[in-house]
């Protein structure tokens, strides 16, 4: 949507709000000789390392960053929590309000959809009902890994967070690492009727575990359009069979068994997440997933001995909901004028720096007009 140039400097800008409201001032992964110690070393592996500073804030911290944006914002802005936008209305190709499902109208000359990832399904659903041209993006289903934190010390220590890709050899699949949490926790993540599983990492207390996504991307073709439909029902399967989510070692998958209660409490490296159940995740992925999964976990462990360990743990099932994309300028202007979509759930963005800068994108599209009236 933007040049690269303006990008980097839109990302510099938003990493700076971030810094003025707490964030961290320690960067990681700018050790350029030791990052490329790594690289060349997964690309033996085959594997690709996608580096990048990180500035990590902790589950913990974010949330006071966030706090401390919305007490700068004051009475400034209204903020209205716990309400669920039932509809947009437009007129004459334009924007005009949204309408809450108790009833309520809000008059607005511009607005922006922004509803994050569990929100993906609800922007369909309104972009439906006011004629937005959309188009399916890939979706990313698989497990989260934990493994002991000693494990990726080597590597995290010097970027925090890898992002290792790989293309499959059997299937052709792009599979990643997405989402590392070193020192950090396994947590089950609500999306309304469904579970999925996710990670955290504080910023003030640790586990002696790490904890990482597998990804696997699959774009489908026609005649099939609705991969937001196809992940719930992958996670909506798990979560039948473990009420909540599945755990399994990797050990126990290889040899074609499930785990059980009397195996993982016998197992060397014990889950952080406490009410996972047991399970067999063979019966809820799909068989070509379960493939790239194990390759993957075998490339993994020739770069970092002993994530293959027969101990690893992996929890199903993890799934993005970004698999919606919508017709945007780039300003991020919908067909409808006036009405901007940004963030992970619009499928413009994968991550909170890239989302910021998006919601900047389009804030400053309408800052302009309005001072243009």
């Amino acid at each position: 949507y933007r040049p690269r140039e303006e990008l980097v400097s839109l990302i510099d800008y938003v990493d700076s709000v971030y810094l003025k409201y707490g964030a961290p001032n320690e960067l990681k992964g700018t050790e350029g000789e030791e990052v490329q110690k790594i690289k060349a070393e997964a690309a033996t592996k085959g594997l690709r390392l996608v580096d990048f500073p990180i500035r990590h804030m902790g589950t913990d911290r974010c949330v006071e960053v966030l706090k401390r944006m919305r007490a700068a914002l004051g009475k400034s802005v209204d903020m209205i929590f716990n309400t669920e936008v039932k509809s947009v209305k437009t007129e004459d190709g334009a924007v005009t309000a949204i309408e809450t499902k108790d009833g309520q109208f809000y008059e607005a000359d511009y607005v922006i959809l922004s509803p994050g990832r569990s929100g993906s399904r609800w922007l369909k659903r309104v972009a439906n009902d006011i004629g937005l041209a959309t188009s399916s993006n890939q979706v990313d289903v698989g497990v989260r890994v934990e493994v002991p934190a000693k494990t990726l010390k080597p590597i995290t220590d010097v970027m925090h967070e890898a992002k290792l890709v790989h293309l499959t050899g059997l299937f052709n699949d792009t599979i990643r690492t997405f989402c590392m949490n070193p020192y950090g926790v396994v947590v089950k993540e609500g999306h309304g009727d469904l579970y999925t599983v996710n990670g955290h990492s504080y910023s003030d207390k640790r586990s002696e575990n790490t904890n990482f996504a597998l990804l696997v991307s699959t774009t489908f073709t026609e005649p099939f359009d609705d991969p937001i439909g196809y992940g719930r029902h992958v996670a909506i399967l798990a979560n039948l069979l473990g009420k909540g989510i599945l755990v399994q070692r990797l050990g126990d998958l290889e040899a074609g068994r499930r785990s059980t209660v009397e195996r993982i409490v016998e197992n060397s490296l014990q889950p952080t997440l406490k009410d996972a159940t047991p399970g067999d995740l063979s019966f809820v992925l799909p068989y070509r997933y379960i493939c790239d999964i194990l390759e993957m976990m075998r490339a993994l462990d020739r770069l970092a001995p002993g994530v293959g360990a027969p101990s690893t743990l992996l929890y199903g099932v993890e799934v993005k909901f970004y698999s919606l994309r919508l017709k945007l300028s780039n300003s991020l202007e919908t067909e409808v004028a006036n009405l901007f979509a940004a963030g992970d759930g619009a499928g413009t963005t994968r991550g909170i720096i890239q989302a910021a800068v998006s919601g900047v994108v389009a804030a400053r599209e309408i800052l302009e007009r309005v001072m243009q009236k």
